[in-house]
């Protein structure tokens, strides 16, 4: 049974200054889990985490990070502003991105940061941009087909818009190096969410085999290897969690076997982690507000899905715990479900959970990653706050509710909604 990081009455506490719904992360949760990483990695002296700011797009969460030796993973210029912002520099900063604008290769290129190219054609764009290629790059790898680990975790990076393929990053390479690229590094995700630790010692091979074969090839200095994300939660509570120590000495074993014996030794490995990272150290809480009985047994809760899509979305599976009612049996069976006009608002559906009355506590599980991330404003309703509850027990709201200003806020120049703004 998963058990929420707060208790109820921390959460009553916490709600009279800060009404429900709310997104809260546990900072204690969050340092312990990085420092588990970085000890797995240990054995490689060039190991950084670049952590995805996609998932948990929070200055505040950043600084955690960077005080815990990471990097940032960046997709967009507002990404790449987050990380300048909060004190990431240079190499501390991977930006992997694809279909981009001209001006986001320049920001990333003024900001020092890594480049990962996604596809062969944007070499002229990404030298036209800069004025020159970067000394240090990265080019995205998709293998194509289908990546399989067991029967029930499979990928299809085949169908996938991302990276090179084979002949492409030999290709790339050769052209980065004329163009005065002079240390090289290679990345790919092949796998999204797995919950088992072969997924990236089976990553890792394939990606060490391509760095073998490219050096080979061209000739180029590979300095380091970007692992990407992929290894996932256990959104369920009857799934076991990935350990990251086995997935490390995993990892070490594949380097000595490939890299080691071709002179390859001194690849430092980069791991881009947003799901694992965040994930268990975020939930949303909520509060059931109606209950509703027609041809089902409905619980109506102050959150939708705008502030947490990943339910709607894909039908994705988040444990919910009813605060004080942790013991009881659960032998109730609710839908609960958001106010959103769509049918697919529901936080879970068929859930057998303890009876549920209106004013319970809600805590919605492993939101900390996608969740607030993932939020927009459908029906005109407004994201939540981001609360922090620190290693002393305190909690500091690192960012605010939005208010109907913020909402129209872009319509500044409209008169008729002057009355509002």
């Amino acid at each position: 049974m998963k058990k929420p990081f707060v208790t109820k009455e921390q959460l009553e506490k916490i709600a009279e200054t800060y009404p429900t719904p709310f997104h809260l992360y546990d900072e204690r949760g969050i340092r312990e889990n990085a420092k588990r990483l970085k000890e797995a990695f240990a054995w490689n002296p060039g190991y950084k985490e670049y952590f995805a700011v996609k998932a948990t797009p929070n200055p505040c969460i950043l600084r955690i990070l960077r005080e815990c030796g990471c990097g940032t993973d960046c997709s967009s210029a507002t990404e790449l502003m987050l990380s300048d912002a909060v004190g990431f520099a240079g190499r501390e900063i991977m930006f992997s991105s694809n279909d981009t604008p001209v001006e986001e290769f320049a920001m990333a290129g003024k900001l020092g940061a890594i480049i990962n190219l996604d596809d062969i054609t944007h070499i002229p764009y990404v030298e036209k941009a800069l004025g020159a290629i970067p000394e240090t790059i990265s080019c995205r790898y998709n293998p194509g087909g289908v990546f399989k680990i067991s029967n029930d975790i499979m990928d299809n990076p085949g169908d996938a818009k991302y990276g090179m393929t084979s002949d492409q990053m030999v290709e790339a390479f050769r052209i980065l190096k004329e163009k005065g690229a002079r240390e090289f590094g290679i990345h790919a995700f092949l796998a999204s969410n797995t919950v088992t630790n072969e997924y990236y010692p089976l990553l890792a091979k394939v990606l060490f085999e391509l760095a073998v074969d490219l050096k080979e090839k061209t000739g180029v200095h590979i300095g380091f290897i970007n692992l990407s994300g992929g290894i996932g939660i256990p959104y369920r509570p009857d799934q076991e969690a990935n350990d990251i120590a086995v997935i490390g000495e995993g990892v070490r074993k594949v380097y000595e076997q490939v890299l080691v014996p071709a002179g390859m030794g001194d690849v430092a490995l980069y791991t881009e982690l947003g799901r694992f990272m965040l994930g268990p150290y975020g939930c949303l809480v909520t509060r059931a507000i109606h209950e509703k009985h027609t041809h089902k047994e409905y619980i109506g809760v102050d959150a939708c899905a705008v502030n947490l899509m990943r339910p709607a979305m894909y039908g994705a599976y988040h444990h919910i715990t009813v605060m004080g009612k942790e013991d009881r049996p659960l032998d109730h069976k609710y839908d609960v479900v958001g106010s959103l006009c769509e049918n697919n608002d529901k936080f879970a559906v068929d859930r057998m959970l303890p009876e549920i009355e209106k004013g319970d506590l809600l805590v919605i599980h492993d939101a900390g990653a996608h969740g607030f991330a993932m939020g927009y404003n459908y029906n005109g309703k407004l994201k939540s706050a981001e609360l922090l509850l620190k290693e002393d027990g305190s909690v500091e709201q690192i960012r605010r509710a939005e208010t109907a200003q913020d909402y129209f806020a872009t319509l500044d120049g409209c008169p008729m909604m002057k009355k509002y703004l």
